[in-house]
């Protein structure tokens, strides 16, 4: 009778209803979201709001876990070799992963093989800022004082990052050449602007434009394809002639590791949507300039697959890599 028993227990866990009441009952333990990112920034900003919403939802502790490095490949390694059962998890801007594979010469991993994708959280614009001191107001006087001087304009940014693709392509389609100023990323770009140490930088609008607000830095223009709503009188990058199109920013996602069971996958999925399209999340996220998404994992994977793509085109144009 026992043998039986265990037999009929294989047999209904094989047809996926085990997965299904794991699902039910998930979470049991705390659950930590990695940040592959010093604190201060984007990611770490969305994972504390999120975070919190989902440990009063669950009455779990949902904790995030700082661990910058290689432009977030160290913290999303760690998350692609955890167990697959919901308890770690990465947020993190999911242009860097899909940029990676094209600037890295070796990857630790691979963004379709060692992931699960759960939902594109939020999408920010860049903010072309400079530090106060800069003699421009405009993207065609950053243009033009960039051509006077030619790299001597310090640019601050993670290597390999969303933003570092930004001034890339921007460096690229004006014709301009600046220095690169390597940083962890995220608050560490916006902390060498502010001081002075750069000149100018792309970034999250979400972790950036309070220090526009408060003067610490200029806003020149938004990467979005239009005017953002709560900036109306601040220019798109894109109305400067010759950089038509030009669209970048901050798409913040969660991802589980591969194997991670669907059940659990979509679970996630409803929550998170749900908390980041409440009033009072929509709201705090518009007042930083970042909108809700809160995709499907299915959506998920082919824009990350799109990406991917987009973002090999500009590097193969331009030449550039790094070692991992």
């Amino acid at each position: 009778m026992l043998r039986a028993l265990l037999l009929a227990v294989v047999a209904v866990c094989a047809t996926g209803y085990c997965g299904t009441i794991a699902a039910q009952s998930f979470p049991v333990k705390p659950i930590r979201i990695i940040v592959p990112f010093p604190a201060g920034g984007t990611s770490d900003i969305l994972t504390r709001l999120i975070g919190a919403k989902l440990t009063e939802a669950w009455g779990q502790q949902v904790l995030p876990d700082n661990r910058p490095g290689a432009n977030g490949n160290i913290g999303a390694d760690f998350v692609a070799r955890a167990a697959p059962d919901g308890y770690t998890l990465v947020l993190m801007d999911v242009g860097n992963l899909a940029i990676s594979p094209s600037v890295f010469a070796k990857m630790p991993f691979d963004i379709i093989r060692d992931f699960a994708p759960i939902t594109v959280v939020s999408y920010s614009p860049h903010i072309l800022a400079t530090h106060p001191s800069m003699p421009v107001k405009t993207v065609k006087e950053i243009i033009t004082l960039a051509k006077a001087r030619p790299g001597k304009l310090n640019y601050a940014t993670g290597l390999g990052g969303a933003p570092h693709m930004a001034g890339l392509m921007f460096a690229y389609r004006t014709g301009i050449d600046w220095a690169y100023i390597p940083t962890k990323g995220g608050f560490a770009n916006i902390l060498i602007t502010t001081t002075g140490e750069a000149d100018l930088l792309f970034n999250g609008m979400l972790a950036t434009l309070p220090h526009t607000k408060s003067g610490r830095l200029r806003l020149i223009a938004v990467s979005s394809d239009k005017r953002f709503p709560s900036l109306p009188d601040t220019p798109v990058v894109a109305e400067t002639p010759g950089l038509e199109g030009f669209v970048t920013g901050s798409w913040q996602g969660v991802l589980a590791p591969a194997k991670t069971p669907p059940e659990l996958v979509a679970r996630l999925q409803v929550e998170i949507a749900r908390i980041i399209h409440t009033p009072d999340m929509k709201e705090k996220l518009s007042t930083q300039g970042a909108g809700p998404i809160g995709n499907s994992p299915a959506d998920m994977a082919k824009w990350l697959a799109a990406e991917k793509d987009r973002w090999a085109k500009l590097i193969k144009a331009t030449g550039f890599k790094l070692e991992q």
